[in-house]
This record gives C-alpha cells, structure tokens and sequence, in this order.
C-alpha cells in the first residue's frame, strides 16, 4: 500500500463576535485575514498564518447549519460559553514572547507558559468566543 498524501486545508471554529474574532486572530496573534462572507446576518471568517498559506483556521456562526436543532444550538451555547466547545493548539519558537503579547492585549488567560509532564512546554489562554487555545514551545 502506497502512503496517502493528505494535508491539512482547513480547521474549524466557532465565533459569537465575528469583530471581537478579528481582533484576536489578526490583530493580537498576527494572522492573515483570507475571507470575510458574511450571509443573512451572519458572518464566516477565514484566517490564517502568514507563513502557511495553505493552512485555513474558519470562524463560524455556531449552529449556522440548518440541521442543527433549537436544542442543539442551546448546548453549544453552554459549552462555548464553559470553553469546552472548541479549541486549537499552535506552535512557536517563542513561547514567552507569544504569551507576553497575548497577556499585553487582554487575552484571557488559563495558563502560563509551564513543563508539561508529557515534556512539551506551553500555554493556554481562551478566544473571545471561549475556545481554548493553546500554544506550544517548538525548536
């Protein structure tokens, strides 16, 4: 059996300030903004690293989807609003240099830079939406 040659296109996330998500991707962690769709009042946001541009991050109405219950919207709303709905890991060669940026622009922290016991070093702070994000010491 031959390998198969898969990549990563695109990840998605949910967003409930379509603004404040913008602020944060962009603004404070220096991402591309790609795609700005907005439909019916709602809006989608493709972003992304300079440095990949074959890697897509898409922010997104949660429970835009038309199969998605009334219930369903509910519960997602509770997890985002725990941080328990989404989340993302990034990687850098300067952890403490990410995380002093990401604390100067407000961010809302959950945790410092620390050893992990698994041996990688990182950090997590939340999105304006609740995601957890964390980043990664690499190099």
């Amino acid at each position: 059996m031959s390998a198969m040659d898969i990549t990563i296109c695109a990840t998605f996330l949910p967003h409930n300030d379509a603004d404040a998500a913008l602020a944060f991707y962009r603004d404070l962690l220096g991402f591309e903004l790609r795609n700005d769709v907005g439909y019916e009042g709602l809006r989608w946001l493709t972003v992304g690293p300079p440095n990949q541009p074959e890697v897509n991050i898409v922010l997104h109405p949660p429970g835009a989807d038309p199969g998605v219950t009334d219930e369903e919207r509910r519960v997602i709303a509770e997890m985002m609003a725990k941080g328990t709905y989404g989340a993302i890991m990034f990687a850098t060669k300067d952890l403490d240099g990410v995380f002093a940026k990401l604390e100067a622009g407000g961010a809302d922290i959950m945790q410092e830079p620390i050893e992990q016991a698994w041996g990688s070093r990182d950090c997590a702070v939340r999105d304006p939406a609740g995601n957890t994000v964390r980043i990664q010491q690499i190099g």
